[in-house]
């Protein structure tokens, strides 16, 4: 064997064939998290549509999916990392240590998802929920292990700690099937009380998407400086309240100006005297 043959051997032999594994290794674990996450994503979403989840709530159902995909996806990473060649005890260990050290150090983590289990678990709301938390309104669009998501009336997406959601006051306007809505209008003290209690209920009983049980009531609420305080109640299913909110004030501005009721507003008089 030649000088030339002997040193290509050791070349071969210390470079080549360790290059040539740890090339195939690091080609097995992308392969591995590539297939591996796709078939975590099919069987989070298997799960989901599944019979047996079917007879969960849909946010119940949400949450465990979201757990279960995250499960799937560090199974696979453990996978791939086996392939390159760690040692399972040796990463047990340390996967142990750094839990800890990240337990620690993201103390609010681990309280967002203590927080997502009481949402699931209590029900303060359910997916698709318009509520109001944390200082937002906005229609639940998704609870995952950290956050919640809502989704404004203008279309802005808003992504709220769990855990802040946990330790907040929650208003659901979703739950009830029907809601109420009070009108609180001022007339002028030259104005008929009567005349305006009477316009008031016609424009109530105008709109059908007003229920009538429990029927429109009209109560005098306060007397202001320059005013009275008129109420209208009126209740209505929960989908139509933002429209007969808003047509119900114009069409009493208008009927007020055809009746000739007064709506007053704040001004101030001035006597001046020798």
């Amino acid at each position: 064997m030649t000088n030339f043959e002997i040193v290509w051997n050791k070349i071969n032999e210390i470079i080549a064939q360790p290059l040539v594994n740890i090339i195939a290794r690091v080609l097995a674990a992308i392969l591995i998290i590539t297939i591996g996450i796709k078939i975590a994503k099919f069987i989070a979403k298997r799960y989901e549509n599944s019979k047996s989840a079917a007879r969960l709530s849909k946010t119940v159902r949400s949450f465990l999916k979201n757990i279960l995909a995250i499960t799937l996806y560090v199974s696979v990473v453990i996978c791939a990392l086996i392939v390159l060649g760690f040692e399972l005890s040796v990463f047990s260990a340390a996967l142990a240590a750094v839990g800890v050290t990240i337990g620690l150090a993201l103390q609010g983590g681990l309280s967002n998802i203590a927080g997502g289990i009481m949402v699931v678990a209590f029900k303060p709301f359910e997916l698709g929920d318009y509520v109001d938390v944390a200082g937002v309104s906005g229609t639940v669009t998704d609870i995952g292990i950290f956050y919640t998501t809502l989704t404004t009336p203008d279309n802005k997406k808003v992504v709220i700690p769990n855990g802040t959601i946990s330790n907040a006051v929650v208003t659901d306007y979703s739950t009830h099937e029907n809601r109420r809505i009070d009108f609180d209008f001022s007339i002028s003290y030259t104005s008929s009380i009567e005349d305006a209690k009477k316009v008031l209920l016609a424009c109530a009983k105008s709109d059908e998407r007003i229920l009538t049980d429990p029927a429109p009531a009209v109560m005098v609420i306060s007397h202001n400086d320059s005013s009275v305080g008129v109420r209208l109640r009126v209740w209505v299913k929960n989908p139509d309240y933002w429209d007969v909110n808003f047509h119900i004030l114009e069409l009493v501005k208008v009927n007020f100006d055809n009746k000739g009721i007064e709506i007053p507003y704040n001004q101030l008089d001035v006597h001046i005297t020798k």
